[in-house]
């Protein structure tokens, strides 16, 4: 059995390919670094170093190599003759792999082969409609008709934290990839157009909307509030700020308003979302990750945005008239990040033109009480984080 990893970076080594290898797939990547094709090729297998409880623990992946993302021939000889395939690339570089991808639907038609599932591993909501879409526009009709009808575009809800490897760490073992211990792996069940393929720790559910809100409305949320109160505190790392009693708080107050907003959005069962929640900051707690808060933080402009991590969850509250309020500190927070050039962009907005005319322009949020919540939290949070968090803490 052979599974095409399209992109060799944290997401694809660190996690899915750990996955097809347990499974007992042979696994090809596609990647563009010169580097990493040459040494993936020459080794044919790759360290995977584990975090758990403050060690380091050692396992391999092999049963690997890599084809060139630059041949396109050669990519598509490896989509046509593949068994199961999943994409880790960013959402900003989709664009750049649909046209390689599409000429693996052509070799694959002209082999007669059948369905091909492709595990979308991308941070965007609705990637596999918008990755469906931009290979489609290089398709002819008789080719569109083969691709809808064999190509299967199955979300995935990618939980496992990957952090940068440490020096002397990737010294040693340059391909070397550092994980948590989590290693679950959701995806949309109704996608697949194949049988569902046995892959260790995959986790094929339906209707799928909930893992993928769950992931961005408390997952991506409340990291993202963790790195902005952290800033504010002088937290250069996240477990930092995860271990700072009042931001720890929040982050569980936040995380529950979001786990019942969407209880009430999917019929589902808000206890399980809340053990999720203390799940989550037990995870930020592990010092191994060495996330920081200026990695998780940045990008305001796209993590503020209408439908997005705290935005996207305030609206979903509002929704189901429920409280949001420890989200909209996070949201205010977010607004005094700048420690990238996106980020510095919505801070100076909101600095010069306020923060009712940055949640309009950025967040789409309108609403007059949001608005004037928002307001008190940024204002507070500028002169005292430390008052401003007990301002919101003693509401209680």
């Amino acid at each position: 059995m052979k599974a095409v990893m399209y992109g060799a970076g944290n997401i694809g080594r660190g996690f899915i390919a750990q996955l097809f290898n347990l499974s007992g797939y042979e696994t090809v990547f596609v990647d563009v670094n010169k580097d990493v094709i040459r040494m993936l090729n020459r080794e044919g297998k790759y360290p995977l170093f584990i975090t758990d409880k403050g060690d380091y623990i050692k396992t391999e992946v092999d049963n690997v190599r890599c084809a060139d993302g630059s041949d396109i021939t050669a990519v598509a000889n490896e989509i046509a003759s593949a068994d199961i395939m999943a994409t880790a690339v960013g959402v900003n570089v989709l664009k750049f792999i649909a046209k390689p991808i599409a000429e693996g639907v052509k070799a694959r038609m002209k082999t007669g082969k059948g369905p091909l599932d492709i595990i979308i591993c991308e941070n965007k909501i609705d990637a596999n409609i918008y990755l469906h879409d931009l290979i489609a526009e290089n398709l002819n009709d008789e080719e569109k008709e083969y691709f809808d009808r064999n190509f299967g575009f199955v979300e995935a809800s990618i939980g496992r934290m990957v952090p940068k490897t440490p020096e002397n760490i990737s010294e040693k073992y340059p391909l070397a990839v550092c994980v948590e211990k989590f290693c679950t792996l959701p995806v949309d069940r109704d996608a697949f157009k194949g049988e569902i393929p046995e892959i260790k720790n995959m986790l094929p559910y339906a209707p799928f909307e909930l893992f993928i809100q769950r992931k961005l409305y408390m997952h991506n949320m409340s990291h993202a509030l963790c790195a902005y109160l952290g800033n504010l505190k002088g937290c250069e790392f996240i477990w930092e700020a995860a271990s700072d009693i009042k931001i720890r708080f929040i982050a569980l107050g936040a995380l529950c308003q979001s786990a019942q907003a969407l209880a009430s959005e999917h019929n589902a069962s808000v206890s399980d979302l809340n053990e999720h929640s203390f799940d989550l900051l037990s995870r930020y707690d592990n010092k191994l990750l060495g996330d920081t808060v200026a990695r998780v933080g940045n990008d305001t402009k796209r993590k503020l945005s209408p439908v997005d991590r705290l935005p996207g969850a305030i609206k979903l509250a509002m929704k189901h008239s429920l409280p949001y309020d420890y989200m909209v500190m996070g949201l205010a927070a977010g607004l005094l990040f700048d420690l990238d050039d996106s980020s510095a962009e919505v801070a100076a907005f909101a600095s010069q033109n306020g923060v009712k005319a940055a949640l309009e322009k950025y967040s789409e949020i309108s609403d007059p009480f949001v608005i004037s919540l928002c307001e008190s939290y940024y204002n507070a949070l500028k002169e005292s984080p430390e008052k401003a968090m007990d301002m919101l803490i003693h509401r209680y």
